[in-house]
């Protein structure tokens, strides 16, 4: 059974950081893309960041490049997202997702998911 499990999300001010975890099982971690979404109350979901089985390559919304890192351990089965620099307009679930193959920014070519961690930001 396939299960992917986010942690660390929470309250935090603007201008600060939090890490988000991701561990999964029940798949092939090393042959698995992994991306991170997020939806805000109202909104669509949309992409924020992904990376390839081997960790080499990654790709960003333009909302969060240069402030979010996605980077992976695959002895851990787990893919982080690193975000700094927190603006209220990153408040948001965020919820990883896994497919094989190549990355993707598109939500519909993932196959499995997580429940979501809330994550809110104060100004």
């Amino acid at each position: 059974q396939v299960q992917l499990v986010e942690s660390g999300g929470g309250l935090a001010q603007a201008g600060a950081s939090l890490v988000l975890s991701c561990i999964v099982s029940g798949r092939i971690f090393t042959s698995s893309a992994m991306g991170w979404f997020r939806q805000a109350a109202g909104k669509e979901r949309e992409f924020v960041a992904a990376i390839n089985g081997r960790g080499t390559s990654t790709s960003y919304a333009d909302s969060v490049k240069g402030r979010f890192t996605i980077s992976r351990d695959n002895f851990k089965n787990t893919v982080y997202l690193q975000m700094n620099s927190l603006k209220s307009e990153d408040t948001a679930i965020y919820t990883c997702a896994a497919r094989y193959t190549t990355i993707s920014e598109r939500a519909s070519m993932y196959d499995d998911w997580g429940q979501g961690t809330q994550v809110t930001v104060s100004s």
